[in-house]
């Protein structure tokens, strides 16, 4: 494309609301905006003077901009976040978090079981939505302590003959075999129920009564239950209540990279966030949001968005809150919202967010008493959480300075990629690649190879097969070649790895081996050069550390893809190998017999039964698992 004229365009562009798209080289989208004034914003892009470096760099690479209309400056703030979902344009704040909040679910049943639950809903009832899973799994820990509701599946619970651990374990009263009565697990549930409901203080006192009376009775040993619960209880209630709060808010605070939170910036955020934390190209941010509901707090999360336009900490956090709230997925719109940091835009943004809620929302930042409290440990908490960021950062950067000077190498090595092979005597082999550059892992890289093809156990040919499929398509310029390449093993992989280097002509790459010493403890390793020779490094070194550190990533990395790749071969059974039985056939019979065993000794009248299956497919499963 030639380069963008602007003065024809800004020329006839409207003074009306809407949605403004930058397009670059090859009609890629490099920015979407939207506008109270289209002409207004839109040349304010084009001034002579006041924009930052980065906005001046965007506006280099436009070669087109496309305008939408709009009815309102909410309606033009809905389709910029619909926009920016869809395009994931480089320059935006684009939240890559496209999973649905996590619910605890409380399954419609004679005996309901309460488990974790993402996606959409089928019946029973749902808690939540939590900020993240280990929160529900939090509060399901805590619902299994203190109330004993089964947390099985009903294929499992319904084939029980004797209690399982979780009985043991005083997790679960055991209704599977009838060691509760329906009546008492009922009222457990419905404990459970004004629980997850904020009723914890009536729960308490129900508690406290069953207490005595198991005293009175001299039912001692039920009292002294109730006197755990009771315990348990109280200190759930200190480590989730925020004291003096009520209603359904959430609170987010935001850091820049020099950990202050300066206020408003001008149009194109010339006061903005200051230097770089190192965002991979881009300054970054951190955001704390933390969740209320009912006084409780449910938990946190953090994220690191990049401020690729250096925009101030209120639009850095508008743009945010905008794309959080708008941008899709299944958000709870609470009815406050609290930011550390003023936004020009706040009301804009309450109304796009009582629109989509269909009632009033509270968006603010000017607040007192408690809330202003809770906006101040936000903002502390992204700080804190900022801070960790880039010092971890700069250790990794240590580390690679220290690894050039190992290497006695002119340039500082920026790229690392090491490799490992898992096996289980030769069963279901997995190779791994991790990728580490100066600022730690990029896990967006990492890669698995299922090894096909060798003599179980030979871990030469693996690297040879893994090392091969990695770098013939680098070598032909399809992605970044490393500059160093590690392999976990010793003089033989390191070796065989470098033949196949050779071969596709990348024998500029360092290769280095990180062989276990005698003992396999951490800091007696030899780092095996290739072609022979020894590396010495400190075994306290930064740059032994770094090796160690990408060493057992690249280890952890192969353990999991081999234990992913043998428990699916071991959950294959013989009915995926009968015709007309799909994954919700075999689903339904699994639920309704509880195993295969069960299944293959039921009869085809038994069989068709199950929702689902006619009594000519039931025969022709009976006549399967039995060899006809």
């Amino acid at each position: 494309m030639s380069a963008f004229d602007p003065e024809p365009f800004l020329a006839s562009l409207t003074t009306r609301p809407g949605v403004y798209r930058m397009v670059g080289d090859g009609g890629a989208v490099l920015y979407v905006g939207k506008a109270r004034n289209l002409k207004a914003r839109v040349t304010a892009y084009f001034r002579a003077s006041g924009l930052t470096a980065k906005t001046m760099a965007l506006v280099a690479k436009v070669r087109d901009i496309q305008v939408t209309v709009t009815s309102s400056e909410t309606e033009a703030l809905l389709l910029e976040q619909s926009l920016i979902k869809a395009e994931r344009p480089p320059y935006n704040v684009v939240l890559r978090d496209d999973k649905s909040y996590p619910y605890i679910h409380l399954t419609e049943h004679a005996y309901p079981r309460l488990a974790f639950h993402r996606g959409a809903r089928k019946g029973g009832r749902y808690f939540g939505p939590f900020p993240s899973a280990a929160a529900v799994r939090d509060s399901l820990n805590i619902l299994q302590k203190l109330f004993g509701i089964r947390p099985c599946e009903d294929g499992f619970f319904k084939n029980r003959s004797r209690p399982c651990l979780q009985y043991q374990i005083n997790r679960c009263s055991a209704p599977c075999v009838g060691l509760i009565d329906r009546d008492r697990y009922a009222d457990d549930v419905r404990l459970a129920v004004m629980f997850l409901e904020g009723k914890s203080q009536d729960v308490l006192a129900e508690f406290k009564a069953k207490m005595e009376t198991a005293a009175d009775a001299l039912e001692f040993e039920r009292a002294a239950r109730c006197r755990d619960q009771i315990d348990h209880l109280r200190r759930v209630q200190e480590n989730q209540y925020v004291h003096g709060a009520g209603g359904d808010v959430d609170i987010f605070g935001i850091a820049p990279s020099d950990g202050a939170v300066p206020g408003r910036g001008d149009a194109n955020g010339a006061s903005s966030a200051k230097a770089a934390a190192g965002g991979r190209g881009a300054a970054q941010v951190c955001v704390q949001g933390l969740f209320v509901r009912d006084g409780r707090l449910l938990g946190h999360r953090t994220w690191f968005p990049k401020n690729e336009l250096a925009m101030s900490c209120g639009d850095m956090l508008f743009a945010f809150l905008s794309q959080y709230y708008l941008g899709g997925g299944d958000r709870e719109i609470p009815k406050s919202v609290i930011a550390s940091a003023p936004m020009r835009d706040s009301d804009l943004l309450a109304s796009a967010l009582a629109a989509q809620a269909r009632r009033k929302v509270e968006v603010s930042s000017r607040v007192r008493g408690q809330r202003a409290r809770w906006a101040k440990m936000a903002a502390e908490n992204a700080e804190i959480s900022l801070n960790a960021l880039v010092a971890d950062r700069q250790n990794m950067m240590s580390k690679f300075v220290e690894l050039q000077g190992a290497l006695d190498s002119e340039d500082l090595p920026k790229r690392l990629e090491c490799f490992d092979i898992s096996h289980t005597g030769g069963e279901s082999t997995v190779a791994s690649c991790v990728v580490f550059d100066t600022e730690g892992p990029v896990k967006s890289d990492y890669r698995r190879f299922n090894i096909e093809g060798i003599a179980r156990g030979d871990d030469y040919g693996a690297i040879e097969q893994t090392i091969s499929r990695r770098y013939s398509r680098l070598a032909q310029g399809e992605g970044i070649l490393p500059d160093v390449v590690v392999i976990d093993g010793g003089v033989g992989q390191v070796n065989r790895a470098a033949e196949v280097l050779g071969s596709l002509q990348l024998d500029d790459i360092a290769l280095l081996g990180v062989a276990k010493g005698p003992t396999r403890k951490p800091g007696l390793e030899t780092i095996v050069l290739a072609g022979g020779g020894d590396l010495a490094l400190p075994p306290n070194g930064p740059a032994m550390h770094l090796l160690q550190q990408v060493r057992d990533e690249a280890h952890r990395f192969a353990i999991a893809g081999h234990r992913g790749r043998r428990q699916k071969q071991k959950r294959r059974s013989v009915l995926d190998d009968i015709p007309g039985i799909g994954p919700r056939r075999k689903r339904e019979l699994l639920a309704h017999f509880g195993s295969v065993s069960s299944i293959t000794g039921a009869s085809p009248e038994e069989i068709s039964k199950v929702p689902g299956i006619s009594l000519k497919l039931a025969a022709e499963i009976h006549g399967s698992l039995h060899g006809q």
